[in-house]
């Protein structure tokens, strides 16, 4: 992954109690969680892109889609 940095996060005295209690990482967990985050916001950003990509796709006649596809395999 590269380099890291370091973030802080405050939380309650008795959830850090409880994490120690159950030998939860709450490194782990938070980075866990940052990640799932990141490919939450990449996928909403796929779908909106492959969105656009229909509306510009729809707007084609399919007649010229299929012409393209016969011509190019008649030139090669």
């Amino acid at each position: 992954m590269g380099k890291s940095v370091v973030i802080s996060v405050r939380i309650p005295e008795e959830l850090k109690r409880e994490l120690r209690k159950y030998g939860i990482d709450e490194t782990e967990v938070i980075r866990r969680a940052l990640i799932d985050e990141v490919k939450k916001a990449k996928a909403k950003d796929l779908e909106k892109e492959t969105d656009r990509v229909e509306d510009v796709l729809g707007k084609i006649p399919v007649d010229e889609v299929v012409k393209g596809i016969r011509e190019d395999r008649e030139s090669g």
